[in-house]
């Protein structure tokens, strides 16, 4: 039998598979910018913060995950495999033995040539069973610290940061900002393999003091972490700031999740219960411990949090002169008089617990999570979110479930909120074989469900008020072509914002991706969402619904000239139209140029992009390449150009230094932006610098 698999393996060597021809380094970052993409059609750009995701795949890059030892949930983490091949490759294991070569993953259900290309840059296959040794010394000896420090300021100077008189700003003390354009950021980390990690960021926006005023003790948030995993029946340990994801997302899920995308394979949620935090958005973290116990199957998980965080004051106790908070604030911004005095003003309070079972093909879990809130804490009610409104004290309990068999993956979750309602979300996903995968999905959360941080998919933000059924599906009619293709059907039994009725609608999404070689990939993508919502017009005081359309055409290409020059090219194309209105437009044209070459040390990546946009309802996102660990994600409204340039530079051995310049040309308008950040120009560029230090 032995030689049997010995001769396999060697044809399949000698076969067309090669996959040492693109450099490990342009993967990786290739498949960053896919995955961000998915997450950007999800969250629509803005601020969002992707170090989480971006970092487990670094991690892996830099120590190879090997595929002989790695548990269920090392591959979980991996990011880039599906529950089903996941069950799949760990059961070809148990029945043949260790892997040999890579190219025995070809006789694995599920793997074809592009997943192997998928998961190389990050995973091995060693005979050797390498396990890392977790003793002190080794530890110390084969661990890697790294150091950020990143420097960022937009050139122009905008209205927060121009001279005022002394009497304009005592009428408004709000009207410039406290501190310098400067924003800078520092991080430190060290690791050691998969099992331990510590380290702090620390942060400074633009406009926020720096080592005076209300930050005299330096930057305006800190972060810090201890993490274990993997010690005994310690299977985690968090200490610091932190992340907990149960199930599906619906009774408890802190941080960004993918959604639907054109993977379908991304509409189960694989939860890592703890994980640490590094990010520096100010808001979606706990902090405190967490510790998840393992005995056999079976998985223990307690976590508290304890954080001041920022909150709106509408008003004080007239007889306590206690601060009355109206609701959270979440944009981490602490620049002007009035932002520092709603800043760490209430403290929250999370206490949990999930219990599981845990086998290759079958997990059950049990989440339960109180939060409270002190303070005078009294939340504006509007009447769409009456049902749903959050209080001082909350608490929601859930069951989650997935069960493999076969080529068919069952998995869901039921959650009930304390005096409120319950939701559920159920699905399946199914390889009928190597060319056909389904996905599908039901859901019901009720308006009267309160979540307290969920992340389930679904159409709204909030996991209430919604019932929504998603059916998707993957073909692979040839080894060039893949098809990947959804509906998702929505409604609302109540009102919602800007929604003054019961409404409902629909997305739909196509791609059509073309590889026809390792040197030139093109996909074209067709996206579509209809929805009911208030249209402008009133009548007899009235809000009247129209039908909300947004169609997007995007037709992208990625060519490798050499194996050093790589081109890549967008036209992207939106349409908009809000009941019997007036349609908008945006178009956006983008040219890449990026050049790699290993034994070079300096590295370029340029965009030249022209954006023409009717208005902000047609505005259209594109991920950027930017340092390492910053993200940047513009909105193009408007009409004009886009250029930026990113350098990185090797200077020696542990020793990297990024540059990055990009401007925003308009030709529509005299002014960018608005309020305090208004520019007098037709012009926003912006410099940044960042010098990593590995030891």
């Amino acid at each position: 039998m032995k030689q049997v698999k010995y001769i396999l393996l060697l044809c399949l060597s000698l076969s067309s598979i090669q996959l040492v021809g693109q450099s490990l380094e342009e993967e990786k970052s290739t498949i960053i910018e896919q995955r961000v993409d998915f997450l950007l059609d999800i969250n629509e750009g803005g601020e969002a913060d992707f170090t989480t995701l971006f970092e487990q795949l670094e991690l892996f890059y830099n120590r190879p995950l090997n595929l002989n030892i790695a548990k269920k949930t090392d591959l979980e983490d991996l990011g880039l495999l599906n529950s089903i091949q996941i069950n799949s490759l760990l059961a070809h294991i148990e029945n043949n033995g260790k892997l040999i070569t890579v190219e025995e993953l070809q006789t694995i259900n599920g793997f074809d040539l592009e997943t192997i290309r998928l998961i190389q840059p990050f995973s091995k296959v060693n005979a050797d069973l390498d396990q890392a040794n977790l003793s002190l010394t080794n530890i110390i000896n084969e661990g890697s610290s790294s150091l950020f420090i990143r420097y960022t300021r937009i050139l122009e100077e905008q209205e927060g940061f121009s001279n005022i008189s002394a009497e304009e700003l005592e009428n408004n003390e709000n009207a410039r900002y406290l501190g310098s354009a400067d924003k800078l950021f520092t991080r430190y980390r060290f690791n050691y393999a998969n099992n331990l990690s510590l380290g702090f960021t620390a942060e400074k926006d633009a406009g926020e003091t720096f080592l005076r005023g209300n930050n005299k003790n330096g930057f305006d948030f800190y972060s810090g972490h201890v993490f274990l995993q993997g010690f005994g029946v310690v299977k985690q340990l968090a200490i610091g700031d932190f992340q907990a994801q149960f199930g599906q997302g619906l009774t408890f899920w802190s941080g960004l999740a993918f959604g639907r995308t054109p993977n379908i394979f991304t509409l189960k949620r694989n939860a890592p219960k703890l994980r640490p935090y590094t990010s520096v958005q100010e808001d979606l973290f706990l902090r405190g411990g967490g510790l998840t116990l393992q005995h056999k199957n079976i998985q223990l998980t307690v976590f508290y949090s304890s954080k001041k965080a920022d909150a709106n004051v509408s008003g004080r106790d007239t007889l306590t002169n206690e601060a009355i908070i109206s609701s959270l604030s979440e944009d981490g911004f602490h620049r002007t008089p009035s932002e520092i005095e709603d800043k760490n003003v209430v403290k929250q309070e999370f206490l949990g617990a999930n219990l599981s079972y845990e086998k290759r093909n079958i997990s059950v879990g049990l989440t339960g999570v109180y939060n409270e809130i002190d303070g005078d804490f009294q939340p504006r009610t509007s009447t769409y979110n009456q049902f749903s409104q959050l209080g001082s004290e909350n608490a929601n309990f859930g069951a989650d479930f997935s069960y493999l068999v076969k080529n068919i993956n069952l998995f869901g979750e039921v959650s009930k909120s304390m005096n409120g309602g319950y939701g559920y979300t159920a699905g399946a996903l199914i390889v009928l074989d190597q060319a056909v995968s389904l996905g599908i999905q039901n859901r019901r959360f009720e308006k009267e469900f309160k979540p307290i941080q969920s992340n389930a998919i679904g159409e709204s933000t909030t996991n209430t008020n919604e019932n929504g059924t998603f059916i998707g599906v993957e073909l692979k009619p040839s080894k060039v072509f893949t098809l990947s293709a959804y509906a998702d059907r929505f409604s609302f039994d109540w009102l919602r914002f800007q929604t003054d009725a019961p409404s409902n609608g629909h997305r739909l999404l196509a791609q059509l991706n073309y590889k026809p070689s390792k040197k030139l990939e093109t996909y074209f993508r067709y996206r579509k969402r209809d929805r009911d919502r208030n249209e402008k017009a009133e009548t007899e005081g009235l809000k009247q619904l129209g039908f909300e359309n947004l169609s997007n055409y995007r037709l992208h290409f990625a060519y490798k000239v050499t194996n050093e020059i790589q081109l890549k090219s967008r036209v992207e194309f939106t349409r908009y139209n809000l009941g019997e209105g007036q349609c908008e437009n945006g178009l956006l044209i983008y040219q890449d140029i990026s050049y790699k070459k290993l034994s070079f040390p300096l590295s370029l990546s340029i965009r030249y992009a022209i954006f023409d946009t009717d208005g902000f309802n047609s505005r259209i996102y594109a991920y950027e390449n930017d340092v390492l660990y910053a993200f940047s994600i513009p909105a193009f409204n408007g009409r004009g150009t886009r250029f930026y340039i990113t350098s990185k530079y090797h200077i020696s051995r542990g020793v990297d230094l990024w540059l990055r310049f990009a401007q925003s040309y308009h030709t529509d308008r005299t002014t960018i932006g608005s309020g305090r950040d208004e520019i007098n120009g037709n012009t926003r560029s912006e410099i940044k610098a960042q010098l990593r230090l590995k030891f």
